[in-house]
């Protein structure tokens, strides 16, 4: 039977998530990668522990996490059962829907039979009857916008989602949808969008700042670029067991000599300041004004313990 450490609530990590009542942890765990039914249940359920031990109540997931499509939710499921049902109103679990998941044309997208179909499979799947956080997890530009967004808030009304998220949608629609949210009391929580040191177009393209001036908060996804902003290819090789070398979501030609000598400099300059370069980037994001918290995966306890240590070093810093 788990018992969860009684100081798990010591280190002040958390930040307020724009104007609204919920604070988040500075990283919170992703269920992207690492909890799938490929992967060790087990070693899932120690990375679990070990992340509500120092504070991380945020657990990320969405319904076509995997592999195979489900699987992280269905983990998810397994670890209230085992481990978290007693925890439950300290946890602040989120899923999204929008991208391909069954057969057919209301497998995916944004239409109002996909968002409601996804979330019902989505609660049974984790064991639960509401989450905290329900997410559009892609513009959908077929789909009305206001089929997509009246579907959330009825989602918000019937009690199976406290608040609502938008992930990736592009700026004109995501101002959109905050109007449209805001006049129907169901205020937009947060987005989600990736940012990391090779990747800044949240910045570029005017969304973070709208964040800060809409007061919203903004989570970040994929703040070590899919692992190239880590020491795994500082000598240009590409180990076997990396994302890289199996080529499906990071390509062997994204290693450049250009970035090379940019991931030298930067790793040059986060020794210099007694850090790993994964501290360093994840140190930048949570750097950056209006970033309320960043998602982190983790393939082992040490891991998320490295990343953590990025996260609490800012605690005097914020």
């Amino acid at each position: 039977m788990y018992t969860a450490d009684v100081s798990r609530y010591t280190h002040d990590i958390y930040r307020r998530c724009g104007m609204s009542g919920i604070l988040l942890p500075k990283l919170s765990l992703g269920f992207w990668h690492n909890f799938g039914a490929i992967d060790s249940y087990e070693r899932s359920r120690q990375i679990a522990h070990y992340a509500f031990d120092h504070g991380i109540i945020h657990f990320d997931l969405a319904n076509n996490y995997g592999p195979p499509y489900g699987s992280a939710e269905e983990t998810m499921g397994r670890l209230m059962d085992d481990s978290f049902r007693p925890y439950r109103d300290e946890l602040f679990i989120a899923t999204k829907a929008g991208y391909d998941m069954w057969p057919g044309p209301y497998g995916n997208w944004g239409s109002r039979k996909h968002l409601m179909a996804s979330l019902e499979q989505s609660l049974q799947r984790m064991h639960l009857d509401h989450v905290d956080l329900f997410y559009s997890h892609r513009f959908d530009p077929n789909t009305p916008m206001e089929e997509t967004l009246q579907a959330m808030v009825d989602i918000v009304k019937q009690g199976k989602a406290r608040y609502l998220g938008i992930s990736r949608w592009p700026l004109k629609a995501f101002e959109f949808a905050n109007q449209y949210l805001s006049q129907r009391d169901v205020p937009l929580l947060i987005y989600q969008g990736r940012l990391n040191m090779l990747d800044k177009e949240v910045i570029d393209n005017g969304i973070l700042d709208y964040c800060k001036h809409k007061n919203i908060g903004f989570i970040g996804f994929s703040p070590l670029a899919q692992g190239l902003l880590t020491d795994r290819y500082l000598h240009g090789n590409i180990p076997t067991d990396s994302r890289m070398a199996k080529e499906k979501f990071l390509k062997h030609d994204a290693l450049t000599p250009q970035l090379l000598h940019q991931l030298h400099k930067w790793n040059k300059e986060a020794t210099e300041n007694g850090l790993s370069l994964a501290e360093r980037a994840l140190d930048w994001v949570l750097e950056q004004e209006g970033v309320t918290s960043v998602i982190v995966g983790a393939s082992s306890v040490e891991q998320l313990e490295k990343n953590m240590k990025a996260a609490y070093s800012r605690q005097n810093k914020d």
